[in-house]
This record gives C-alpha cells, sequence and structure tokens, in this order.
C-alpha cells in the first residue's frame, strides 16, 4: 500500500489540477493504459505463433512472406496515418466538447482511408510481380511465386485495414481502448486459427497464410465500422449524460462527402507521419542490407534480437496513443497549462512503465535464449545487443515515441517529423555504417546507432517540450 502511494506521489506533478480542469484521472488512464498493453502483447504473442506455423509450409512460403512485409508495412502506412491524424482531430474536438464536428472528423477519416486503401490496392494488385521482380531480382522462382501469391491476396485485405484502423483510432480518442483490444485480439485469433487450417489441413502453402489473414481483417472492420456507426441507446444517452462523456458517431453522409476544412486538418497531421514512418522503414531496409553482410551468425543474431525488442518496446508502444487522446483534449479546450501538466503526468508514467517492462523482459530472456538452436557465438552476440537495446529503451524510449506521439496532437507533426528524419534516417544511417561497417563492431554497432537514434530524437523533443513553442499551435 505504502509503495502504492509513493508512485501515485511520484506520477502526480505538484500542484494537482483543480478538479474543473482535471480531463482523465488516474483510475481513467489506468483503464486506458492496461488494454492497450494487452493489445500489443497479444499481437506480438500472435505474431510468433503466426510465424511458428508458417514455418510448417516450407521455406518457400516462409521466404516469400518475409519478402512481403516491408512492400505491405509501406503501402498500409498511408491510410494509417490518416487515421493517426484523424485521431489529432477528433481528440482536439472531443475537448472543445464539440461531439459534431468530432464526429465529422471522424467520418472523413473513414473517407479519406478508404480511399487511399482502395487506389493502393488497385496499384499494388497487378503490380505485384513487377514491384517484387525489381527488388528481389535474384530470388528462387518458387519463392517468388509465394511471394507475389501473398501479396496479391493480403493486398486485398487494405481497405478493411484502412477501416479497422481508422474505426480503432476514433475509440482511442475517446478513451475507450478496451473495445479495440477485444476486436483485435479476436482477430488475431482468427488469423492463427485460419493459418492452421490453411496449413495443416488444406496445404495451400502462401494462400493458406494470405486469406486468413485478408478475411480477419475484414472481420475487424466490419465490426469496428459498425460500432463507430450505430446509435446509442436510451441508457448509453442517459451514461454519458450522467458522466459527461462524449461520443465520436460515424454518418454515412459524412462519409460519402468531402469537407475541404476538415479534411486539411486532417492531412495537416497525417502527411508529416506518413513521410516520416515511410523513410524510417526505408532506413530500416537498407540497414537491413547492411546487416546482411555480416556474416550468417549475425544475421542469426540479429532476427533472434528483433523478437525480443519488439516485445520490450510494448510499453512505448502503448503510450503513444494514450498520449495523443490526453493531450489532444486539452489542446481542444485550449488549456495549454493542463496540457503540460498532462504531458509532465504521462511523461512520468511512461518512465516508470518502460523501466520495469524492460527490466522484466531483460530478466526472463536468459529462461528463453537456451530455446534456440544456435551457435554459442550467435547466442552471445545477442546477448549483448539485447542488453544494449533494453538498457536504452529503458532509459529513452518514454522520450522517443510516447512523448512525440503527445507533440503530435498539439499539432507539431512538422517538427516530429523533421526530428525524426534527422535522428533516425541520417543519424542512425551513419553511425551504423561507421561503427558496423567501419569500425568492424557488426550488429553491435548497428544496435549502438540505433540508442544513438533515440537519444538524438529523445533530445530534440525533450527541447521541443520544455520549450514550450507548442502552446502557439492551432489545429482547429
Amino acid at each position: 500500500m505504502q509503495s502504492a502511494r509513493l508512485i501515485d506521489r511520484i506520477m502526480v506533478p505538484k500542484p494537482k489540477l483543480p478538479p474543473d480542469r482535471e480531463i482523465f484521472t488516474g483510475g481513467m488512464l489506468r483503464a486506458m493504459i492496461l488494454p492497450l498493453f494487452i493489445e500489443q502483447v497479444l499481437q506480438l504473442v500472435v505474431g510468433l505463433a503466426d510465424t511458428l506455423m508458417v514455418s510448417y509450409a516450407g521455406e518457400s512460403v516462409v521466404s516469400g512472406v518475409a519478402l512481403d512485409t516491408m512492400i505491405y508495412t509501406i503501402f498500409s502506412y498511408f491510410f494509417t496515418a490518416a487515421a493517426t491524424g484523424g485521431a489529432v482531430i477528433v481528440s482536439q474536438y472531443l475537448g472543445r466538447g464539440d461531439e459534431g464536428k468530432s464526429s465529422l472528423a471522424a467520418s472523413q477519416v473513414f473517407m479519406m482511408a478508404g480511399l487511399i486503401s482502395v487506389v493502393c490496392s488497385a496499384v499494388l494488385i497487378p503490380s505485384a510481380p513487377a514491384i517484387l521482380g525489381f527488388l528481389y531480382p535474384k530470388v528462387e522462382p518458387d519463392v517468388m511465386a509465394s511471394a507475389v501469391k501473398y501479396l496479391k491476396i493480403t493486398a486485398l485485405s487494405f481497405p478493411a485495414n484502412a477501416f479497422y484502423a481508422s474505426g480503432a483510432a476514433q475509440f482511442r480518442s475517446m478513451g475507450r481502448t478496451r473495445v479495440t483490444m477485444v476486436v483485435s485480439g479476436t482477430m488475431n485469433i482468427m488469423n492463427v486459427t485460419g493459418n492452421a487450417v490453411g496449413i495443416f489441413v488444406l496445404h495451400a502453402g502462401a494462400a493458406g497464410v494470405a486469406w486468413p489473414t485478408t478475411i480477419s481483417w475484414y472481420y475487424a472492420a466490419v465490426v469496428m465500422t459498425f460500432l463507430c456507426a450505430r446509435r446509442r441507446t436510451e441508457y448509453e444517452e442517459r451514461l454519458d449524460a450522467e458522466e459527461n462523456r462524449l461520443r465520436v458517431r460515424i454518418s454515412a453522409r459524412d462519409v460519402f462527402r468531402i469537407h475541404p476544412d476538415t479534411d486539411r486538418r486532417i492531412l495537416s497531421m497525417a502527411v508529416p507521419n506518413a513521410v516520416e514512418n515511410i523513410l524510417f522503414q526505408a532506413s530500416k531496409v537498407v540497414l537491413g542490407a547492411l546487416v546482411a553482410t555480416f556474416g550468417t551468425v549475425q544475421i542469426a543474431a540479429n532476427g533472434i534480437a528483433q523478437t525480443v525488442w519488439a516485445f520490450a518496446a510494448c510499453m512505448n508502444m502503448t503510450m503513444g496513443p494514450v498520449f495523443i487522446a490526453v493531450i489532444g483534449r486539452c489542446m481542444g479546450r485550449d488549456d495549454t497549462d493542463a496540457a503540460a501538466w498532462y504531458f509532465r503526468r504521462l511523461v512520468r508514467i511512461t518512465i516508470i512503465l518502460c523501466f520495469s517492462w524492460n527490466f522484466i523482459v531483460t530478466s526472463t530472456f536468459p529462461l528463453i535464449l537456451p530455446l534456440y538452436r544456435i551457435s554459442d557465438e550467435a547466442r552471445r552476440l545477442v546477448w549483448i545487443i539485447v542488453l544494449i537495446h533494453n538498457s536504452a529503451a529503458a532509459l529513452t524510449h518514454p522520450y522517443f515515441s510516447p512523448l512525440s506521439s503527445g507533440l503530435r496532437a498539439t499539432g507539431d507533426a512538422k517538427f516530429t517529423m523533421w526530428s525524426s528524419i534527422f535522428a533516425t534516417v541520417i543519424c542512425r544511417t551513419f553511425f551504423s555504417f561507421l561503427l558496423g561497417l567501419h569500425f568492424g563492431m557488426g550488429v553491435v554497432g548497428v544496435t549502438i546507432a540505433m540508442c544513438i537514434d533515440w537519444t538524438i530524437k529523445g533530445s530534440l523533443d525533450i527541447w521541443r517540450w520544455k520549450s514550450g513553442l507548442w502552446r502557439k499551435n492551432k489545429v482547429i
């Protein structure tokens, strides 16, 4: 009990906000954070199970799916960026207390993300063989055939992916993260079950992996769209009125109409986010090619470590939507002092959670590492780079990503874009080649360069946060 009170005192900045300016209580923040964290962990666990099952479909299928990951991710960034940009606008309108405009913005997010996703599908499906052939000219024919089949089928899921991302962003803006946790969890379980049937029962190869993914995305999209569009019951309206709670609801009328002013606001957040994510992914491709020159042992060590890194980053990924929902509400009310107070509180919460979670992951890793059938040299390398990564993540992740999300929620999307380009695309790539290649440190050097990237990005975001320049932003 005493330790809980101590932690609460650390997390809550002094002086406290007056009750009329406290938008999210401690209980509300916990109710938002926990489902997001469970959702992140569940996605990773299901992803691991998915990868394990795909390995039974044969090496050509495994390789083909792996080749498609980068292309699928880059295309998906276009419409997920629209959803993220829309979440900022919706959060700010909710902060202002304007249900009508927040619902209009949510509807426009569905329209924009849907259009972009359809265009992406229309471009990718017929051009999949040409794109894959250009990127991987020396791939074996059976691997290329699996890659083309998988990419064509999963590209059909883009509209569903876009609708789910749009709906999930709106529920997170409202702080109702339990809904996205349940829908995402059900979708992932459907995907794993479908893969098991496609691989072990139907022996359908790449198609047996691709169709369950596509079908599960459409299930999630239908459910999320229905939840975003349904009318409240009388009981829900009465409960919302008692708790002074606003809800977002999309309408067909607004989804199928263009509202230039609202769309401009959404794009002002979405475009920088898309550029940032696409350039980040492109830099990862370059660094992946660099790691490929270090030899089999280092490639294997890097691949295993990335699985651990994904788990270590769970808390970091969890807190991003929380910053957007909370800081966006404050900015929508034009209460920059409350935004500054919540910035401090959320940063403190993130520091404690990231440190604790990375300590847990690092402490349990020695129990997991012996399960991998790799050489002693690869095992030693994995342990070294996991220690480097997790130690740096515990200290820098609260500033590297969640704080950026908070700045983005104030309308500072261009600053976060340029700081990411400088830290990740320029500094990380430079130090990776300098340490990994020039000084012969291999994957250890690339890992250190990644930590340097976080430190630079975090320092820039801390400076921006402390400067107070974000207070001048006007998005709505």
